[in-house]
């Protein structure tokens, strides 16, 4: 299966909150949507659920239209939807039946879900009873309990402590690595690098990022080094090199007590190494910068107020 988003535009009055936004994502792999709050990821969810229809624009499935009611969604939103004085397994056989799954079914989807997540022995419990991890982890059985092709995680780790944190690791995983087509939303970059190959990401309405990780991340360190000066603070390994590298690079940044350079074009990282050493500066670490998706993302949106 492969979903494209094509040119989605959406307006609410007079104020346009998405400006044609554009993205696929196919079966197998999970796709990071990407943007601080307010940027246009919630509203751009609520289009492919169908909640919000686009002002402009096509969504569509395997080159055809996208008729979400055809398709069996997967839905984890931000803002957990279940109800705290109802029954555990009541729910959720309430909301299988709600798509479209018999009696028979809905019950052996319910009890393997709970038994994977490790809650069955709430299932006759008032939801509000249960720990906050617990409420999660029932959150995502709901989600998952039509064995949806597609499935929409926004925030899923949101709260959870590191046991139940690796409990919804190896659920994801496993939701992947059979096939289905999984959107990740999250405000924690290191979920996001542990489980996405390509992201998009949105600000102020607009993609101003998107592609595979891995290119991305090298794209941003090909003219930057990782330089850490022995014996020397931060500070003083800084100046230093400011002074030595002349017009060749310029200290852009720090990552903990090394110094992230950035090469002048057409200076290459031999050239930079050969002249420290000319001067006898021995580097106590010298590298490629690799940059973390955190310090991709607080570059491309850290503009929005």
């Amino acid at each position: 299966m492969r979903l494209e988003v094509n040119n989605l535009h959406k307006s609410f009055g007079e104020k346009e909150v998405l400006h044609g936004i554009s993205f696929n994502i196919e079966s197998g792999k999970a796709l990071g949507l990407l943007g601080r709050n307010g940027a246009g990821k919630t509203t751009t969810i609520r289009i492919l659920m169908d909640v919000f229809k686009a002002n402009e624009g096509t969504i569509t499935v395997d080159g055809k239209p996208f008729v979400p009611r055809k398709h069996q969604i997967g839905y984890l939103p931000e803002e957990r939807g279940l109800y705290p004085k109802k029954g555990v397994q009541e729910q959720l056989l309430y909301l299988a039946a709600l798509r479209g799954l018999d009696g028979k079914t809905a019950k052996r989807q319910c009890s393997y879900w709970l038994d994977r997540m490790g809650v069955s022995e709430y299932a006759g419990r008032k939801l509000e009873t249960l720990s906050k991890g617990n409420q999660q982890k029932v959150q995502l059985a709901q989600t998952l309990v039509c064995d949806p092709d597609i499935i929409i995680l926004d925030e899923p780790f949101s709260g959870l402590d590191p046991v139940n944190s690796q409990v919804l690791k190896d659920v994801i995983r496993e939701q992947i690595n059979v096939g289905k087509l999984v959107i990740f939303s999250s405000h924690q970059m290191s979920y996001v690098e542990e489980f996405c190959e390509d992201i998009v990401l949105i600000n102020h309405g607009e993609i101003v990022l998107e592609g595979e990780l891995k290119n991305i991340k090298r794209e941003y360190g090909k003219d930057r080094l990782v330089i850490g000066l022995e014996g020397m603070s931060r500070e003083e390994a800084a100046e230093k090199l400011e002074e030595k590298l002349g017009q060749m690079a310029s200290v852009a940044g720090n990552r903990q007590d090394e110094l992230i350079v950035k090469l002048e074009e057409n200076i290459s990282r031999k050239q930079i190494l050969e002249t420290l050493l000319a001067d006898g500066l021995v580097p106590e670490t010298f590298g490629i910068y690799e940059p973390s998706l955190t310090e991709i993302f607080v570059e491309k949106a850290g503009d929005q107020a």
